[in-house]
């Protein structure tokens, strides 16, 4: 039982990078959105480690990004439309509190890339998160708001406790 991941990684990314955009054009937002992603699909992979658990939040959902544009105090702009509400509900308040504490924290960052070793979704092969952990200065200055520890303070402490567990049992022995 595979269950695909990317409606949550995509929708999670794009709320993080709508909250706090890069500015400086479309290359700035690329290595913005680049570093998101992967800040996400880390998040996403140690949340979600096995197929099973991935099949489940297919089916259930991850519950929305309400919450998190509460904190940010975007709930009254969040969703323009119809076709917003969609991707908004894909949103996982989890993923992206973690994702932010990630891209916040490099050794966070580099224990959850060790920490995916134990994870199924690796399992056809290493993935590449270099400009999470090991970020140039053209990444960095793409996400000057992205990697602001006072501005993603808000989100990250949301579920800080439950990164520290998953990531001191490891995803594998956290179930």
């Amino acid at each position: 039982m595979s269950a695909d991941l990317s409606p949550l990684i995509a929708a999670t990314t794009q709320w993080l990078t709508r909250a706090f955009p890069a500015d400086g054009g479309p290359l700035t937002a690329a290595l913005a959105e680049a570093q998101a992603r992967q800040a996400v699909t880390v998040a996403t992979w140690l949340r979600y480690p096995t197929d099973l658990d991935a099949a489940l939040v297919a089916l259930s959902g991850p519950g929305g990004s309400a919450r998190l544009d509460e904190v940010t105090g975007a709930h009254g702009h969040a969703a323009a439309g119809p076709q917003d509400t969609a991707w908004r509900s894909w949103v996982d308040e989890v993923v992206a509190s973690w994702a932010a504490h990630l891209l916040t924290a490099p050794g966070a960052a580099r224990e959850a890339v060790q920490a995916l070793e134990q994870c199924e979704h690796t399992v056809a092969g290493p993935a590449e998160f270099r400009r999470l952990t090991e970020p140039n200065a053209h990444d960095l200055a793409a996400t000057a708001l992205l990697r602001h520890p006072d501005l993603m303070e808000p989100i990250a402490r949301l579920h800080h406790a439950d990164l520290l567990d998953r990531l001191r049992l490891g995803p594998a022995r956290a179930r």
